[in-house]
């Protein structure tokens, strides 16, 4: 099925806590990215891919993807009951390379592939721009493709119509030139069903370094429809204090697409953890995934992750929370969402 075939023919993309089939992955393996600037070793991001990875195959089927050159290094720290699929790849950020999937009541599911150009054309992509068409026909489902440039951690759904992004990403010169806010909330309408989309500034004036130029799954995350865990930090006169408060205001000031004001819980990022001599690092414990009956989250070794579990407890009753070192994966910028792609299972439930 083509895309100007679709309409609005009722496919949607699920909220993440709805139970997945599996969970999607990509495994590092380009040792010049991850050591040219980035201060750790690829031996040492494995192995928190691997604990991420790890952690999530308690709770659902994990299928990594693994460029041929890599193959034994993920042999050797990936669980065996994690599938390694051989495909060859850039990078190893799969929830903004890989699919978005989609549902429709009757037709089943399908995936999004937006046109990734690696944030703007930050690195090499090649590999990665094809990736989730890849993934698709790996799985024999349709593929719907569409010129806007975005990546998944652009993007959060409730399931129930809205969505939130920030404009520092989509609206940024670097991804769609010309293309206006209208002409992206159609596209989302008709690949994921939205019926209302919410921006954030993000991060407008790249403060914090972020490869990404401001992904929302650093600056919130639903818990459930009009409840969200919003990152704040306790150094109030830091330059991302700022950030933070501009994306807390812009939530304050919105309601979702069933009329909503939202109730927001704060989720303190771990600051004690930085790297202060580190050109990026990602602090933010909003970077959670959802598992089956289960909260993964970025943990650094530090008290503030025992405070972040808690409130990730109370938001998530019935679901364990399962921190998961990341302090060499923090360094490229990204945390455990960043890494993850969620595939539901159809019929869709939860």
């Amino acid at each position: 099925m083509q895309q100007n075939e679709m309409g609005n023919s009722g496919w949607m993309m699920p909220a993440e806590w709805v139970r997945h089939a599996a969970t999607w992955m990509v495994w590092p393996h380009n040792k010049e990215l991850w050591e040219s600037g980035w201060r750790v070793t690829l031996a040492q991001v494995q192995q928190d891919f691997a604990g991420v990875a790890n952690a999530i195959a308690r709770f659902e089927p994990v299928k990594m993807v693994v460029d041929p050159s890599a193959v034994a290094s993920a042999k050797a720290l990936c669980g065996p009951n994690i599938e390694l699929i051989e495909l060859s790849v850039n990078d190893s950020w799969c929830r903004d390379s890989g699919p978005s999937f989609v549902c429709h009541p009757q037709q089943g599911l399908a995936g999004v592939s937006w046109r990734f150009n690696a944030w703007g054309g930050k690195s090499a992509h090649d590999l990665d721009e094809g990736l989730a068409r890849r993934v698709l026909n790996h799985l024999g489902l349709p593929c719907f493709g569409t010129p806007l440039s975005n990546e998944g951690g652009a993007i959060h759904v409730d399931g129930e119509g809205t969505l939130i992004t920030t404009e520092s990403v989509l609206l940024n010169p670097n991804r769609n030139p010309g293309v206006s806010k209208a002409e992206m909330e159609e596209i989302f309408s008709r690949l994921l069903g939205v019926k209302k989309t919410i921006w954030l500034p993000g991060d407008p004036d790249y403060v914090t370094g972020d490869m990404t130029d401001g992904h929302v799954d650093g600056v919130c995350a639903f818990a459930r429809p009009g409840v969200l865990l919003v990152d704040a930090t306790r150094d109030q006169n830091s330059v991302y204090a700022e950030v933070a408060r501009e994306n807390r205001r812009a939530l304050e000031l919105a309601t979702d697409a069933r009329g909503r004001k939202f109730d927001m819980i704060e989720l303190f990022e771990a600051s004690e953890a930085v790297d202060t001599e580190a050109e990026v690092f990602c602090a933010s414990y909003t970077n959670f995934y959802i598992a089956n009956d289960a909260i993964i989250m970025p943990a650094y070794g530090i008290a503030a992750d025992d405070v972040a579990a808690q409130t990730l407890a109370q938001a998530f009753p019935g679901r364990e929370v399962v921190p998961v070192r990341i302090n060499h994966l923090a360094h490229g910028g990204g945390g455990v969402h960043c890494i993850t792609q969620q595939q539901p299972a159809w019929p869709v439930e939860g």
